[in-house]
């Protein structure tokens, strides 16, 4: 029986001959496909560069009258509210009990915190 031995090129750190320099032709083949992936620049098509066009002219703000301006607003401001989903009463209350909990507790931490610093203060000063 015969051991079938594969053909492997070992490269050293301290190797520094080019692939040409070797005379290695697939080295070579792959080098040179590394080159050509590496010089290659994305290519911009034509529907490409029309869309950035039309993205510059839409980002230019179109003249609007001042004076229009208030109308506009309570306009779109009463769009906006029909829009709203509304809460019903409910859920409403409790929201409102959560918040007035929140309050309550986090108002109790910061007395805490005062007291403590207060404390620790006239202890420093030794009042």
């Amino acid at each position: 029986m015969g051991v079938i031995m594969a053909n492997v090129t070992r490269i050293k750190a301290k190797d520094e001959k080019t692939p040409e320099e070797k005379g290695d032709e697939q080295a070579l083949a792959k080098s040179e496909k590394t080159k050509k992936v590496e010089n290659k620049k994305p290519k911009t098509t034509k529907k490409a560069v029309k869309a950035k066009k039309v993205d510059k002219k839409d980002a230019k703000p179109k003249k609007q009258r001042k004076i229009f301006a208030p109308f506009r607003y309570v306009r779109d401001s009463w769009r906006e509210i029909r829009q709203v989903r509304w809460p019903d009463r409910k859920s409403a209350w409790k929201m409102t009990l959560s918040v007035i909990i929140y309050v309550v507790i986090f108002g109790a931490v910061i007395m805490l915190l005062d007291a403590f610093f207060t404390f620790i203060f006239n202890l420093i000063l030794g009042e």
